[in-house]
């Protein structure tokens, strides 16, 4: 997991899909939030983040794990829009939010994906139900230990509140 804990800036979202209303990440304390961001154009976002992403949303429940997808385009904006990811979703049947990144006017790279630093697609980042960073991966992770540490942050998160409860 990420050495230093830092609060996750909330989304810059142009569109959202698969929820009726918009997703701020401060809404979410109460839930561990795996935030994967992908690009309909990557071969490995296809291959590997998008799948992982929709497994982790099937495996979890959604009072303890909420999945994100992102969509952070950083090239062919022109191609990438609001209109082809809808059908990518729909083709793919993708269940879990999905947020359109929204453009930066003053570069290629997406708002979220700027403020998020991340070097590319698919990244995945966790967050605890504190609203801190604890992961954040780019490229493929293995199942395994996504899993296993998505499940340590659940039961850590439980055990704080259990523990500030008292």
């Amino acid at each position: 997991m990420t050495a230093s804990l830092s609060l996750a800036p909330e989304l810059l979202v142009h569109t959202w899909f698969n929820t009726e209303r918009p997703l701020p990440l401060s809404a979410m304390r109460d839930r561990v939030v795996v935030l994967v961001a992908f690009q309909v154009l990557c071969p490995k976002s296809i291959a590997v983040g998008i799948p992982q992403a929709q497994r982790i949303f099937d495996t979890f429940e959604p009072s303890d794990v909420a999945v994100i997808g992102l969509h952070a385009t950083f090239e062919h904006h022109e191609a990438y829009n609001a209109s082809t990811l809808k059908s990518f979703i729909q083709e793919y049947r993708l269940k879990f939010p999905i947020a359109l990144d929204q453009p930066n006017p003053a570069g290629p790279i997406p708002l979220t994906m700027e403020h998020y630093k991340m070097r590319g697609t698919p990244s995945l980042i966790l967050i605890d139900r504190q609203g801190l960073i604890r992961k954040h991966a780019f490229g493929p992770v293995d199942d395994l230990r996504i899993g296993a540490e998505i499940g340590a942050l659940t039961q850590e998160s439980r055990a704080l509140a259990r523990s500030s409860a008292a």
